[in-house]
């Protein structure tokens, strides 16, 4: 085995980690954020098959939304995007799902919305169930 270098020990630097900035971005839940130009994604955890829709939950990790509509031939799905369009209060066209279109998982995009307008919609709806 060979010695060990001798010499000066090179000082190592803390990292310093930058302090957030205060911005909108602090305030609001991880489960909504934004796309640019001017669309949201929205992180939603579906629970197809409910007697009624209705928002279940409302924290960082996913929007909780139950669906009345069977999780078969896309019936959910339909029902998620046409129930979130009326909760947000846009046309049907605006909403999409971005991802999870075969999982209780969803992102759903809604565009030509502002996020603090998506926040405030959802927390006074999640407040009134």
């Amino acid at each position: 085995m060979p010695p060990a270098k001798k010499g000066k020990a090179k000082a190592h630097k803390p990292l310093s980690v930058p302090s957030p900035k205060p911005d909108q971005t602090t305030i609001f839940p991880s489960c909504i954020r934004s796309v640019p130009p001017s669309s949201v994604a929205i992180t939603i955890h579906a629970k197809p098959g409910s007697k009624m829709a209705s928002i279940t939950g409302f924290d960082d990790e996913a929007l909780g939304v139950q669906i009345d509509a069977p999780a078969k031939d896309g019936e959910a799905n339909a029902a998620l995007l046409e129930y979130m369009s009326s909760v947000l209060g846009v046309r049907r066209r605006q909403v999409s799902i971005g991802a999870g279109s075969k999982s209780r998982d969803k992102v759903v995009i809604v565009e030509e919305v502002t996020l603090q307008n998506v926040f405030d919609t959802l927390d006074k709806v999640s407040k009134c169930n």
